[in-house]
C-alpha cells in the first residue's frame, strides 16, 4: 500500500514517538501541579516544547497557545477576536477557498451578527490583492487568509497581505496548517497576528496543535472558548496534553532542520510524477504553478470520475479528491469550484500529497497504477457512450 495522502495526515516520526513515550508512563505528572517534582518535570517539558514551537515561528514562547489541533485554533482565533473586538466592528474578510474550519466558523459568526466578506479567487486559486485592499473597511476587525491551500498547495502572498492589513490597521489571521513544516512561516515578520497549526501535518501526533497569538505590537486579547482553570494564560483552559505537546515540539524542530533538503527532494519527485502523467494522460494541474507547495499536486483527469478511480486503487494506493475533513460530504471540492472548475471537472480531480517517507520507487509504481486506472475508466466511459 503506497501512501500519497500526506496533506490529510502524516505518520508520527520515530524520533517524535521516542520523545513522547516517557510522558505516558514515567513522567506522567500534571504540569499545573506545582507542589511536587512530578508536576515540575511535566511543566519543564511543556515549556521546552513551547520554546521549540516559538523558535520555529520566530515568536516568543508566551505567544504559543496549545490547542487540540488547528480546527480548534481557527475557532479560537475567529470567535475569540469577534467576541473581544466586536465593539470596534463586526466585519471579517476571508476567502472562498479556505478550509471548512474557517468557513463554517464564519457562517456561525454570521448568526451572531458578524458581516463576512468572502473574497473570490482566480483560476489559479489566487486572490486579487487590490480587491482585498478595497474590501477592508473602518469596521473590519479581522482578515482571515490561509497561508497555503490544503487541496491545491497554492501559497498565498502572505507578506503582501500583511502589509495591506498593516496599512489599513486591521488584524490578520492565517490558517497555516498546511504551510508549517513545509515552508518558512514567520508570522511576526509577515504581519500576521494570529496563526493556526497542527502537529499531525508534519509527523507529529494527532490531537495537538497551537495558536500563535501576538503579545506585542499589538498585544491581542481573545474571548476564550473554554473556561475553567485559567490554563494557557486564561485563553484555553484544560489540563495540558503533555505527551502530545512534547511530540509537537519535537516534530516542528525536526522538520525545520530538514526543510531545505526535504523540499528539494519532494519537488523533484512531484515534478516527475506530474510531468509523466501530463505526457501519458493529457492531464491538467489545478493551481498556480509558480506559488505552490513542493509536495502537492492536484491533477484533473477529464472524462473520469475521481471517486471511481480512488475506489479502483484503494487497496494499492492512498490518494484523495479533496480535504479529509469533508470526505464524508458527497459534494465536489468547493476549492476547485471557487477556482472556476465545473462540478464535473472538480469531480475528476485528485490530490497527490507527498511526504518525507515516500521513495522514487513508490512514485513510479503509483504512476503506473494511476495510468492503468485512468485508461480503464476512460475505455469504460467510451463503451458506455456507444451503448447509449
Amino acid at each position: 500500500m503506497i501512501y500519497l495522502d500526506n496533506n490529510a495526515t502524516t505518520p508520527v516520526a520515530p524520533e517524535v514517538l521516542d520523545a513522547m513515550l516517557p510522558y505516558f508512563t514515567q513522567h506522567y505528572g500534571n504540569p499545573a501541579s506545582r507542589q511536587h517534582a512530578f508536576g515540575w518535570i511535566a511543566e519543564e517539558a511543556v515549556d521546552h516544547a513551547r520554546k521549540q514551537v516559538a523558535d520555529a515561528l520566530g515568536a516568543e514562547p508566551a505567544e504559543i497557545i496549545f490547542t487540540s489541533g488547528a480546527t480548534e485554533a481557527c475557532n479560537l482565533a475567529l470567535k475569540g477576536v469577534f467576541g473581544m473586538y466586536q465593539r470596534k466592528g463586526k466585519h471579517i474578510i476571508t476567502v472562498t477557498t479556505e478550509h471548512k474550519a474557517v468557513l463554517d466558523t464564519c457562517h456561525f459568526l454570521e448568526t451572531l451578527g458578524a458581516e463576512i466578506t468572502y473574497l473570490p479567487v482566480d483560476e489559479k486559486g489566487c486572490i486579487d490583492l487590490d480587491l482585498l485592499r478595497d474590501a477592508i473597511r473602518v469596521d473590519t476587525i479581522l482578515v482571515a487568509i490561509m497561508w497555503a491551500n490544503n487541496e491545491t498547495g497554492v501559497v498565498h502572498l502572505i507578506d503582501e497581505i500583511g502589509k495591506i492589513c498593516a496599512e489599513k490597521g486591521t488584524m490578520l489571521f492565517s490558517d497555516a496548517t498546511q504551510a508549517v513544516g513545509k515552508i518558512e512561516v514567520k508570522p511576526r515578520s509577515s504581519g500576521v497576528q494570529l496563526l493556526a497549526l497542527s502537529a499531525h501535518k508534519f509527523y507529529g501526533p494527532k490531537g495537538i496543535g497551537a495558536l500563535y497569538l501576538s503579545r506585542k505590537s499589538p498585544r491581542l486579547k481573545l474571548t476564550p472558548l473554554i473556561h475553567g482553570g485559567g490554563h494557557e494564560e486564561g485563553v484555553r483552559s484544560g489540563t495540558l496534553n503533555v505527551p502530545n505537546i512534547v511530540g509537537l515540539g519535537k516534530a516542528i524542530s525536526l522538520v525545520q532542520e530538514a526543510l531545505p533538503a526535504t523540499n528539494a527532494r519532494l519537488f523533484a519527485l512531484r515534478d516527475k510524477i506530474e510531468s509523466t502523467l501530463l505526457t501519458l494522460l493529457a492531464t491538467t494541474v489545478n493551481g498556480d504553478p509558480s506559488h505552490r507547495l513542493s509536495h502537492v499536486s492536484n491533477i484533473r483527469f477529464d472524462s473520469i470520475d475521481a471517486g471511481a478511480l480512488m475506489t479502483s486503487l484503494s487497496k494499492e494506493l492512498a490518494i484523495a479528491s479533496g480535504s479529509a475533513c469533508t470526505s464524508a460530504i458527497p459534494e465536489p471540492s468547493h476549492v476547485l469550484q471557487a477556482m472556476g472548475l465545473s462540478r464535473d471537472q472538480a469531480k475528476s480531480s485528485l490530490r497527490i500529497s507527498l511526504g518525507r517517507f515516500n521513495t522514487e520507487e513508490e512514485l513510479y509504481t503509483a504512476t503506473v497504477l494511476i495510468r492503468r486506472g485512468v485508461e480503464k475508466l476512460r475505455e469504460q466511459s467510451v463503451e458506455w457512450g456507444m451503448m447509449r
